[in-house]
């Protein structure tokens, strides 16, 4: 690697080395991050791919969730509607038989 020079005060280097350099600052930075996570040994990969696993269920349990929150207020509803509509024609029908009275 050449050393940089300075050329009207911003640091000048042949662009292949600067992609070198900046290739290997990311592949420590990498290293760095996945130490400071606990990812560095073999089993790394396995917990990554548990870990995707994981979330995939949490996202299925949410969505079905939701579906059962969905599901019982529209139950809700329409038992209310229903049971607004008997006590109607209940109500209805005992008028109909004190007309007759």
């Amino acid at each position: 690697m050449n050393r940089p020079t300075v050329e009207d005060g911003h640091v000048v280097m042949p662009e292949e080395e600067f992609e070198q350099l900046l290739e290997l600052a990311a592949e420590r930075g990498a290293k760095r991050a996945l130490a400071d996570v606990g990812l560095v040994d073999e089993e790394a990969a396995s917990d990554i791919r548990d870990l995707r696993s994981l979330l995939g269920a949490v996202r299925i349990a949410r969505h079905t969730a939701w579906q059962t929150v969905v599901r019982l207020v529209t139950t809700g509803l329409i038992l209310a509607l229903i049971a607004g509509i008997a006590i109607k024609l209940k109500i209805l029908w005992a008028a109909g038989i004190r007309n007759d009275l």
